[in-house]
């Protein structure tokens, strides 16, 4: 009688057996908590390089659709020119854009220096809105007071200034050296995008070819489409900041305009602060109309970030509403400013492999096949397994 080897499998009861996969199953888990933990550590190391890489990504994400237009009108012309000719007029636009804006913020300086108010001006101009509280039950707050101490502030802290701006002028050397190094990394990859890309897909193995041609598709598609969003987003406020000076009779309607447009556009912490240039306006040039002002641009603000962000950035994106708030949440929670400004593409990515899982798995449930097997063992006969007709296959399918 020769001895046989006995597996472990009939040594265990089917009790032990659960308890073997549960302890294999929380061993598992908590060896990929250690490899999450390992490589997030190795993340926060290279994030400044990571950084500068998905940006320069971004920017030649942005512009080579431009570069495509131009080559759509001169079919000859290569596409190399047609990205450096684009990058070149981006280079001139910013240029122009900063000179203008400088040149902006050195006149509106100057005229608020010149026409510094005095006191008397200062009282006549804040009577009106110190009778409108006074009127409302409001008159402990003293708006002269507070204005004046806040003047005081502004014009005692010049001096003050010095010294943060040598230090933003020296921090300023190495955010334009990182911002060179993103702009020629961002246009080597534009020109080489077709060579890039090629080189990528060769990469992945040949199983994966359909999920490597989804990831491509998913992200252009969620970036795009979120960043048409947010440009969207910043035009409607630039208008709700245009009427609302329009209405109040506020001064320098194209700069507030522009600059709460700008400024709402920027990802996350840009809405925070898109509102205040026409209440600072208000403040310094029409100090009855602070108010109004503030009301309705916060009701704008509001309208805007609670009704018109969710569904916007749904039909960009094709997400839920509900989706996107919460992705935002999770990836501030995750990773902070850059997780919560990039959390809506990459939900976008996330949700397209989940709906491709969905729609390339098998249509027969496990239920049905666990069925059918037993039924084949108990009365020694092959069960068909139901499934849903195909075109192509069936007949009865057109």
């Amino acid at each position: 009688m020769t001895n046989q080897p006995t597996s472990l499998a009939a040594l265990l009861t089917p009790r032990l057996q659960r308890w073997l996969t549960a302890l294999v199953i929380l061993a598992a888990l908590a060896f990929a908590f250690v490899v999450v933990d390992y490589v997030g550590k190795w993340y926060a190391f290279f994030s400044d390089v990571i950084m500068i890489f998905f940006l320069a990504w971004l920017l030649a994400f942005i512009l080579s659709p431009v570069a495509n237009g131009l080559l759509h009108l001169f079919p000859r012309l290569p596409r190399a020119y047609a990205v450096i000719i684009v990058y070149t007029l981006l280079i001139a636009i910013l240029v122009v854009a900063a000179i203008w804006i400088a040149t902006s913020l050195y006149n509106s300086i100057s005229t608020l220096i010149t026409h510094w108010p005095s006191d008397a001006d200062l009282r006549d101009k804040l009577r009106p809105g110190q009778e409108w509280l006074n009127s409302i039950g409001a008159g402990q707050i003293q708006l002269y007071d507070q204005v004046k101490l806040v003047l005081d502030n502004i014009k005692n802290g010049a001096s003050n200034l010095v010294k943060p701006l040598g230090d933003i002028a020296f921090a300023t050397v190495g955010v334009f050296g990182n911002l060179l190094f993103i702009f020629f990394l961002s246009l080597f990859m534009a020109v080489d995008r077709d060579h890039i890309e090629r080189f990528l897909l060769r990469l992945v193995p040949p199983g994966y070819s359909d999920e490597a041609r989804l990831l491509e598709k998913s992200v252009s598609k969620s970036f795009g489409g979120f960043l048409r969003g947010q440009a969207l987003m910043g035009l409607i406020y630039g208008l709700i900041s245009a009427a609302v000076s329009l209405m109040l009779g506020l001064p320098f309607v194209p700069a507030t305009a522009a600059t709460s447009g700008f400024l709402h556009a920027i990802p996350f912490f840009g809405p925070f602060i898109s509102w205040t240039p026409p209440i600072l306006v208000a403040i310094f040039f029409e100090p009855g109309a602070v108010l109004p002002a503030l009301v309705l641009m916060a009701i704008g603000w509001f309208v805007l970030m609670n009704i018109i962000q969710p569904r916007l950035m749904s039909e960009a994106v094709g997400l839920h509403p509900v989706v996107v708030l919460g992705s935002v949440l999770i990836g501030s929670k995750v990773a902070g400013i850059p997780g919560a400004i990039f959390a809506i593409p990459v939900a976008a990515v996330i949700s397209a492999f989940f709906f491709y899982y969905l729609r390339n798995r098998p249509v027969t449930a496990a239920v049905t096949v666990r069925a059918a097997r037993r039924l084949e063992a108990r009365e020694g006969r092959p069960v068909r397994v139901p499934r849903l007709p195909k075109a192509g296959q069936d007949s009865e399918v057109e």
